[in-house]
């Protein structure tokens, strides 16, 4: 699991960018929970759901828009 310390050093377009991947692959799981598919790990949705909270407060932090 990634900490915040991860993510301060990364520059806002890197912020954005990854908050993009987050948001893809918390889709993509939640479209498998959905349907009624075997997760392989269910535990990866928190995570997932805690990282994009850790990148929108550091882009709120540093006073950029969020797409």
């Amino acid at each position: 699991m990634r900490r915040i310390s991860a993510f301060t050093s990364l520059s806002p377009e890197q912020l954005n960018e990854r908050l993009v991947e987050f948001k893809k692959e918390l889709l993509k799981l939640n479209s498998q929970v959905s349907s009624g598919a075997n997760v392989k790990n269910p535990g990866r949705l928190r995570q997932i759901k805690k990282n994009i909270a850790r990148v929108l407060t550091l882009l709120n932090q540093k006073g950029v828009k969020v797409e």
